[in-house]
């Protein structure tokens, strides 16, 4: 693993408190920083599915990465959970990922981070704030 993400503990928190509230459904968002998540920004699942799949609103992603990019953030994961699952990549997460940055999966056994479609995964160090 030699990608890592830094993420402050109470961003990790405040992304967990989200999925809680979203589930049993998946929840869906982005962390936004510069070196570390500065920025946890939830997403509407619009997945027509979404007890077993995600997928980000496509105007809300937008209007949050132009909002992103106009505060010089970049966009460092896409995060969403698998309540009812593992934090590990599903075939569906591996065969839609699209963009190249660590997906990270919050899941009934904690939370992991990969690059997918090739499955490596990334350290998350959790610092304090």
């Amino acid at each position: 693993m030699s990608q890592v993400l830094y993420v402050p503990r109470r961003l990790l928190e405040e992304t967990r408190t989200h999925l809680q509230k979203e589930a049993p459904r998946e929840g869906v968002g982005l962390w936004a920083g510069r070196r570390e998540v500065e920025r946890v920004i939830p997403l509407p699942n619009a997945h027509p599915e979404p007890l077993v799949g995600y997928l980000a609103e496509p105007l809300a992603l937008l209007r949050a990465l132009k909002e992103m990019e106009g505060e010089g953030l970049t966009l460092l994961a896409i995060y969403h959970s698998h309540p009812r699952g593992p934090a590990f990549p599903s075939p569906t997460d591996i065969r839609e990922a699209r963009w190249r940055v660590p997906y990270v999966i919050f899941g009934t056994d904690g939370v992991r981070a990969f690059l997918l479609p090739e499955g490596r995964e990334v350290e998350i160090h959790v610092g304090g704030d």
